[in-house]
């Protein structure tokens, strides 16, 4: 940690992989949010489905845009290392849905007043995948730095 917060160059790697964090964020709690609210899908089976569109959408901004000099890999190479990363992720990830979201009903329920034009499910679903998502971000940085895009200085 302390090597990006004192590198220029690797802080703004960082910096530029949180941003397209935020928009596979985006990506995911979207179809998230469809899939469990249009669909009526569990959230464990509408989050594996989300993740999946957001690593799609992490990997070509990241290749693109966060490391645009790492280009002696093949692309198919990097993107089966970059899933490969992220499926660990996913194997964070999900425990963390499964277990954290009772956690939070027990709590949001447990509340004095209500909470208006959200549903106490909606309101779970969402702060357990903000947990799960700020977990993964930090595992899927790292070690995508060092091994995904290890070709870049």
């Amino acid at each position: 940690m302390t090597m990006i917060l004192n590198n220029p160059r690797e802080r703004s790697r960082f910096f530029r992989f949180a941003t397209v964090g935020i928009t596979g964020a985006l990506v995911d709690f979207g179809t998230m949010n469809v899939l469990t609210r249009l669909l009526g899908l569990p959230l464990v089976v509408a989050g594996t489905f989300s993740f999946a569109a957001a690593i799609l959408n992490n990997f070509t901004w990241n290749r693109h845009w966060t490391y645009p000099d790492s280009r002696s890999k093949p692309i198919v190479q990097q993107l089966v290392q970059f899933a490969l990363v992220s499926v660990m992720g996913l194997g964070i990830r999900l425990p963390i849905l499964a277990f954290v979201k009772p956690l939070w009903l027990r709590v949001l329920s447990g509340l004095p007043f209500e909470i208006p034009f959200f549903s106490l499910e909606f309101l779970s679903n969402n702060l357990t995948l903000v947990i799960a998502v700020i977990i993964v971000m930090f595992w899927n940085f790292f070690v995508n730095r060092y091994w995904t895009y290890n070709d870049v200085e």
